[in-house]
Protein backbone atom coordinates (compact mmCIF):
# COMPACT_ATOMS: atom_id res chain seq x y z
CA UNK A 1 0.00 0.00 0.00
CA UNK A 2 1.51 3.64 -1.01
CA UNK A 3 1.43 6.34 1.09
CA UNK A 4 0.20 9.28 -0.25
CA UNK A 5 2.71 11.73 2.03
CA UNK A 6 1.25 14.91 0.42
CA UNK A 7 -2.18 14.22 1.30
CA UNK A 8 -1.02 12.93 5.05
CA UNK A 9 0.75 16.45 4.79
CA UNK A 10 -2.39 18.52 4.55
CA UNK A 11 -4.38 16.60 7.26
CA UNK A 12 -1.60 16.98 9.94
CA UNK A 13 -1.24 20.52 9.06
CA UNK A 14 -4.85 21.26 9.01
CA UNK A 15 -5.10 19.34 12.58
CA UNK A 16 -2.32 20.73 13.93
CA UNK A 17 -3.93 24.17 12.59
CA UNK A 18 -6.96 23.58 15.01
CA UNK A 19 -5.51 21.31 17.72
CA UNK A 20 -3.58 25.01 18.43
CA UNK A 21 -6.09 27.32 18.24
CA UNK A 22 -8.50 24.33 20.25
CA UNK A 23 -5.09 24.47 22.61
CA UNK A 24 -4.63 28.76 23.12
CA UNK A 25 -8.26 28.72 23.99
CA UNK A 26 -8.87 25.94 26.73
CA UNK A 27 -5.43 27.40 28.06
CA UNK A 28 -7.25 30.53 28.56
CA UNK A 29 -10.47 29.07 29.24
CA UNK A 30 -8.88 26.88 32.20
CA UNK A 31 -7.28 30.32 33.77
CA UNK A 32 -10.97 31.00 34.96
CA UNK A 33 -12.64 27.77 34.37
CA UNK A 34 -10.91 24.82 35.19
CA UNK A 35 -13.98 22.53 34.60
CA UNK A 36 -15.11 24.36 31.50
CA UNK A 37 -11.80 23.71 30.22
CA UNK A 38 -11.88 19.92 31.06
CA UNK A 39 -14.98 19.96 29.48
CA UNK A 40 -13.64 21.89 25.84
CA UNK A 41 -10.66 19.54 25.90
CA UNK A 42 -12.13 16.57 24.43
CA UNK A 43 -14.34 18.92 21.60
CA UNK A 44 -10.76 20.70 20.72
CA UNK A 45 -9.26 16.76 20.25
CA UNK A 46 -12.26 15.98 17.81
CA UNK A 47 -12.04 19.46 16.26
CA UNK A 48 -8.67 19.31 15.41
CA UNK A 49 -8.94 15.45 13.95
CA UNK A 50 -12.51 16.38 12.07
CA UNK A 51 -10.36 19.13 10.60
CA UNK A 52 -7.16 16.71 9.04
CA UNK A 53 -10.07 14.20 7.93
CA UNK A 54 -12.06 17.09 6.32
CA UNK A 55 -9.23 18.30 4.83
CA UNK A 56 -7.76 14.91 3.42
CA UNK A 57 -11.30 14.15 2.09
CA UNK A 58 -11.64 16.90 0.05
CA UNK A 59 -7.61 16.96 -1.64
CA UNK A 60 -8.97 12.95 -2.36
CA UNK A 61 -12.41 15.04 -4.21
CA UNK A 62 -14.86 12.78 -1.80
CA UNK A 63 -18.53 13.31 -2.98
CA UNK A 64 -21.68 12.07 -2.32
CA UNK A 65 -21.61 9.42 -0.51
CA UNK A 66 -18.56 9.02 0.55
CA UNK A 67 -17.96 12.58 1.69
CA UNK A 68 -21.78 11.73 3.83
CA UNK A 69 -19.77 8.68 5.33
CA UNK A 70 -17.35 11.23 6.53
CA UNK A 71 -19.27 13.40 8.18
CA UNK A 72 -21.56 11.28 9.68
CA UNK A 73 -18.47 9.99 11.46
CA UNK A 74 -17.51 12.79 12.82
CA UNK A 75 -20.55 13.82 13.58
CA UNK A 76 -21.11 10.73 15.42
CA UNK A 77 -17.95 11.32 17.47
CA UNK A 78 -19.00 14.74 18.86
CA UNK A 79 -21.28 13.58 21.66
CA UNK A 80 -18.37 10.84 22.56
CA UNK A 81 -16.09 13.73 22.99
CA UNK A 82 -18.89 15.63 25.17
CA UNK A 83 -19.74 13.08 27.39
CA UNK A 84 -15.99 12.77 28.06
CA UNK A 85 -15.76 16.45 28.31
CA UNK A 86 -18.56 16.18 30.77
CA UNK A 87 -16.92 13.26 32.94
CA UNK A 88 -13.42 15.72 33.03
CA UNK A 89 -15.59 18.37 33.92
CA UNK A 90 -16.77 16.92 36.81
CA UNK A 91 -13.87 15.06 38.03
CA UNK A 92 -12.12 18.84 37.89
CA UNK A 93 -14.61 20.07 39.97
CA UNK A 94 -14.54 17.67 42.49
CA UNK A 95 -10.71 17.83 42.68
CA UNK A 96 -11.13 21.86 42.86
CA UNK A 97 -13.15 21.38 45.38
CA UNK A 98 -11.70 19.70 47.02
CA UNK A 99 -8.31 21.69 47.01
CA UNK A 100 -10.19 24.42 48.31
CA UNK A 101 -11.60 22.58 51.23
CA UNK A 102 -7.80 21.36 52.34
CA UNK A 103 -6.84 24.80 51.52
CA UNK A 104 -9.58 26.08 53.75
CA UNK A 105 -8.93 23.58 56.25
CA UNK A 106 -5.01 24.38 56.07
CA UNK A 107 -5.89 27.91 57.00
CA UNK A 108 -8.32 27.48 59.32
CA UNK A 109 -5.86 24.95 61.43
CA UNK A 110 -2.85 27.42 61.18
CA UNK A 111 -5.30 30.05 62.37
CA UNK A 112 -6.53 28.18 65.49
CA UNK A 113 -2.88 26.99 66.34
CA UNK A 114 -1.74 30.28 66.07
CA UNK A 115 -4.58 31.78 68.16
CA UNK A 116 -3.63 28.54 70.83
CA UNK A 117 -0.47 29.30 71.28
CA UNK A 118 -0.69 32.90 71.67
CA UNK A 119 -3.50 32.59 74.37
CA UNK A 120 -0.98 29.33 75.97
CA UNK A 121 1.28 32.87 75.91
CA UNK A 122 -0.97 35.25 77.58
CA UNK A 123 -2.13 32.74 80.08
CA UNK A 124 1.04 31.79 81.58
CA UNK A 125 1.88 35.32 81.75
CA UNK A 126 -1.42 35.86 83.62
CA UNK A 127 -0.89 32.99 85.60
CA UNK A 128 2.66 34.04 86.80
CA UNK A 129 2.17 37.20 87.75
CA UNK A 130 -0.46 36.70 90.59
CA UNK A 131 1.74 33.28 91.49
CA UNK A 132 4.87 35.53 91.93
CA UNK A 133 2.34 38.40 94.09
CA UNK A 134 1.25 35.45 95.99
CA UNK A 135 4.71 34.09 96.69
CA UNK A 136 6.65 37.50 97.63
CA UNK A 137 3.10 37.81 100.10
CA UNK A 138 4.09 34.44 101.69
CA UNK A 139 7.94 35.12 102.31
CA UNK A 140 7.13 38.51 103.64
CA UNK A 141 4.81 37.07 106.78
CA UNK A 142 7.05 33.83 107.01
CA UNK A 143 9.64 36.62 107.96
CA UNK A 144 7.49 38.36 109.99
CA UNK A 145 8.05 42.01 107.90
CA UNK A 146 4.71 42.22 106.57
CA UNK A 147 2.66 46.05 108.03
CA UNK A 148 -0.90 44.14 107.70
CA UNK A 149 -0.78 40.69 108.16
CA UNK A 150 -4.59 40.51 108.05
CA UNK A 151 -4.31 42.70 104.06
CA UNK A 152 -1.23 40.22 102.97
CA UNK A 153 -3.74 37.65 103.66
CA UNK A 154 -6.60 38.81 102.36
CA UNK A 155 -4.89 39.68 99.23
CA UNK A 156 -3.22 36.28 98.50
CA UNK A 157 -6.72 35.01 99.11
CA UNK A 158 -7.85 37.05 96.22
CA UNK A 159 -5.58 36.27 94.28
CA UNK A 160 -6.06 32.47 94.36
CA UNK A 161 -9.73 32.90 93.68
CA UNK A 162 -8.19 35.09 90.60
CA UNK A 163 -6.47 31.83 89.18
CA UNK A 164 -8.42 29.57 90.37
CA UNK A 165 -10.88 31.40 88.06
CA UNK A 166 -8.60 31.62 85.36
CA UNK A 167 -7.98 27.69 85.98
CA UNK A 168 -11.85 26.98 85.29
CA UNK A 169 -12.43 28.87 82.06
CA UNK A 170 -9.43 27.55 80.95
CA UNK A 171 -10.91 23.78 81.40
CA UNK A 172 -14.33 24.96 80.68
CA UNK A 173 -12.89 26.13 77.05
CA UNK A 174 -10.82 23.09 76.20
CA UNK A 175 -14.11 20.72 77.27
CA UNK A 176 -16.01 23.31 74.57
CA UNK A 177 -13.69 22.85 72.14
CA UNK A 178 -13.13 19.06 72.30
CA UNK A 179 -16.81 18.58 72.70
CA UNK A 180 -16.42 16.53 75.95
CA UNK A 181 -18.88 18.68 77.83
CA UNK A 182 -22.21 16.73 78.60
CA UNK A 183 -25.14 18.91 77.78
CA UNK A 184 -28.53 17.97 79.61
CA UNK A 185 -30.85 20.35 77.33
CA UNK A 186 -34.42 21.10 79.28
CA UNK A 187 -36.80 24.29 79.43
CA UNK A 188 -35.58 26.58 82.23
CA UNK A 189 -37.47 29.79 84.28
CA UNK A 190 -34.37 32.39 83.62
CA UNK A 191 -36.05 34.59 86.88
CA UNK A 192 -33.59 32.64 89.41
CA UNK A 193 -30.62 31.93 87.14
CA UNK A 194 -30.94 36.04 86.32
CA UNK A 195 -30.90 36.41 90.21
CA UNK A 196 -28.09 34.17 91.32
CA UNK A 197 -25.91 36.26 88.40
CA UNK A 198 -26.75 39.64 90.09
CA UNK A 199 -26.22 38.29 93.52
CA UNK A 200 -23.08 36.88 92.22
CA UNK A 201 -21.12 40.34 90.91
CA UNK A 202 -22.70 42.08 93.66
CA UNK A 203 -19.68 42.00 95.80
CA UNK A 204 -17.45 43.19 92.99
CA UNK A 205 -20.01 45.91 91.83
CA UNK A 206 -20.33 47.24 95.14
CA UNK A 207 -16.79 47.45 95.67
CA UNK A 208 -16.51 49.21 92.03
CA UNK A 209 -19.43 51.75 92.89
CA UNK A 210 -21.22 50.06 89.91
CA UNK A 211 -25.24 49.87 90.15
CA UNK A 212 -26.38 46.62 89.42
CA UNK A 213 -29.46 46.19 88.40
CA UNK A 214 -31.57 43.29 86.45
CA UNK A 215 -35.27 42.33 85.29
CA UNK A 216 -36.71 39.21 84.37
CA UNK A 217 -40.67 38.19 83.92
CA UNK A 218 -42.21 34.60 85.81
CA UNK A 219 -42.64 33.43 82.59
CA UNK A 220 -39.55 33.66 80.34
CA UNK A 221 -37.64 30.38 79.65
CA UNK A 222 -35.11 29.30 77.88
CA UNK A 223 -33.79 25.54 76.25
CA UNK A 224 -30.70 24.94 77.80
CA UNK A 225 -28.17 23.52 80.12
CA UNK A 226 -28.90 25.49 83.31
CA UNK A 227 -24.98 25.11 85.13
CA UNK A 228 -23.80 25.95 81.68
CA UNK A 229 -25.79 28.83 80.78
CA UNK A 230 -25.57 30.49 84.55
CA UNK A 231 -21.55 30.45 83.90
CA UNK A 232 -22.00 32.12 80.67
CA UNK A 233 -24.34 34.88 82.25
CA UNK A 234 -22.37 35.14 85.01
CA UNK A 235 -18.85 35.97 82.89
CA UNK A 236 -20.95 38.34 80.80
CA UNK A 237 -22.36 40.54 83.48
CA UNK A 238 -18.26 40.04 85.58
CA UNK A 239 -16.97 41.20 82.27
CA UNK A 240 -19.80 44.51 82.42
CA UNK A 241 -19.11 45.02 86.07
CA UNK A 242 -15.28 45.09 85.69
CA UNK A 243 -15.25 47.61 82.36
CA UNK A 244 -17.58 49.78 84.03
CA UNK A 245 -15.77 52.72 85.74
CA UNK A 246 -18.02 54.48 88.85
CA UNK A 247 -20.60 55.64 88.89
CA UNK A 248 -21.71 53.44 86.09
CA UNK A 249 -24.44 50.91 85.61
CA UNK A 250 -24.80 47.31 84.25
CA UNK A 251 -28.24 46.18 83.48
CA UNK A 252 -29.71 42.53 82.94
CA UNK A 253 -32.19 41.68 81.54
CA UNK A 254 -34.15 38.64 80.06
CA UNK A 255 -37.08 39.09 77.18
CA UNK A 256 -39.40 36.50 75.53
CA UNK A 257 -38.79 37.54 71.57
CA UNK A 258 -41.18 35.45 69.47
CA UNK A 259 -39.60 31.83 70.03
CA UNK A 260 -36.45 33.22 70.78
CA UNK A 261 -35.61 34.23 74.57
CA UNK A 262 -32.83 37.06 74.87
CA UNK A 263 -30.32 37.39 77.53
CA UNK A 264 -28.99 41.68 77.20
CA UNK A 265 -26.44 43.18 79.63
CA UNK A 266 -25.53 46.90 78.91
CA UNK A 267 -23.00 48.48 80.49
CA UNK A 268 -22.02 52.41 80.82
CA UNK A 269 -18.12 50.96 79.74
CA UNK A 270 -17.68 53.90 77.45
CA UNK A 271 -17.98 51.39 74.21
CA UNK A 272 -15.37 49.44 72.37
CA UNK A 273 -13.93 50.56 69.00
CA UNK A 274 -14.97 49.61 66.34
CA UNK A 275 -12.30 47.48 64.84
CA UNK A 276 -11.91 45.68 67.99
CA UNK A 277 -15.75 44.26 68.30
CA UNK A 278 -15.36 41.22 65.61
CA UNK A 279 -12.17 40.52 68.18
CA UNK A 280 -14.36 40.45 71.31
CA UNK A 281 -15.11 36.70 72.33
CA UNK A 282 -11.42 35.95 71.14
CA UNK A 283 -9.28 33.55 73.74
CA UNK A 284 -7.01 35.83 75.42
CA UNK A 285 -7.95 38.92 73.67
CA UNK A 286 -8.48 41.40 76.53
CA UNK A 287 -8.65 44.79 74.03
CA UNK A 288 -5.04 45.97 75.48
CA UNK A 289 -1.68 46.28 73.35
CA UNK A 290 0.21 45.32 76.22
CA UNK A 291 -1.21 41.77 77.54
CA UNK A 292 -0.31 42.60 81.62
CA UNK A 293 -3.50 42.09 83.12
CA UNK A 294 -5.00 44.46 85.91
CA UNK A 295 -5.83 44.04 89.72
CA UNK A 296 -9.20 42.30 88.55
CA UNK A 297 -8.95 41.28 84.93
CA UNK A 298 -8.45 37.45 84.14
CA UNK A 299 -6.94 35.78 80.99
CA UNK A 300 -9.00 37.22 78.43
CA UNK A 301 -11.13 33.84 78.39
CA UNK A 302 -14.35 34.47 79.92
CA UNK A 303 -15.90 36.05 76.47
CA UNK A 304 -14.38 33.09 74.60
CA UNK A 305 -16.28 30.97 77.13
CA UNK A 306 -19.11 32.63 76.83
CA UNK A 307 -19.16 31.92 72.53
CA UNK A 308 -18.84 28.59 73.17
CA UNK A 309 -21.34 27.71 75.88
CA UNK A 310 -23.52 29.85 73.22
CA UNK A 311 -22.24 27.32 70.19
CA UNK A 312 -22.92 24.51 72.04
CA UNK A 313 -26.52 25.44 73.29
CA UNK A 314 -27.27 26.42 69.30
CA UNK A 315 -27.93 30.23 69.79
CA UNK A 316 -25.70 32.88 69.22
CA UNK A 317 -24.33 35.90 70.96
CA UNK A 318 -23.08 39.28 69.63
CA UNK A 319 -21.72 42.47 71.09
CA UNK A 320 -22.20 46.38 69.89
CA UNK A 321 -22.08 49.74 71.30
CA UNK A 322 -25.54 51.35 72.17
CA UNK A 323 -25.22 54.75 74.17
CA UNK A 324 -22.80 55.33 76.48
CA UNK A 325 -21.71 51.56 76.53
CA UNK A 326 -22.13 48.42 75.00
CA UNK A 327 -24.71 45.48 74.92
CA UNK A 328 -24.25 41.56 75.28
CA UNK A 329 -27.16 39.66 73.48
CA UNK A 330 -27.22 36.14 74.22
CA UNK A 331 -30.17 34.13 72.39
CA UNK A 332 -31.46 31.36 73.03
CA UNK A 333 -34.80 28.84 72.06
CA UNK A 334 -37.24 29.45 74.80
CA UNK A 335 -38.79 26.47 74.82
CA UNK A 336 -37.43 22.21 72.95
CA UNK A 337 -37.19 22.77 69.35
CA UNK A 338 -39.35 19.53 69.30
CA UNK A 339 -41.67 17.59 71.69
CA UNK A 340 -39.62 14.30 71.56
CA UNK A 341 -37.30 13.46 74.65
CA UNK A 342 -35.16 15.89 75.28
CA UNK A 343 -31.40 15.47 74.07
CA UNK A 344 -28.71 14.77 75.74
CA UNK A 345 -25.17 17.38 74.15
Amino acid sequence: MTVDWGLALQAAVAAAVVGLLGAAAVTAVARRSPALAALLTPVTVVLAVAAGIVAAARSMVLEGGNLTVVWTVLLATVPVALVVGVMLARGTMALQRRVELEAMARERDAEIEARRREMVAWVSHDLRTPLAGIRAMAEALEDDVAPDPSAYHRRIREEVDRLAAMVDDLLALSRLQSGQWDLHLETLPLRDLVSDALAGASVLAAQRGVGLTGECADDVTAYADEPVLARALTNLVVNAVRYTPAPGAVHVAAVADGDTTVLRVSDTCGGIPAADLPRVFEAGWRGEAARTPGAESGAGLGLAVVRGVVDALDGSVEVSNVGPGCVFEIRLPSTSPTSASLPLG
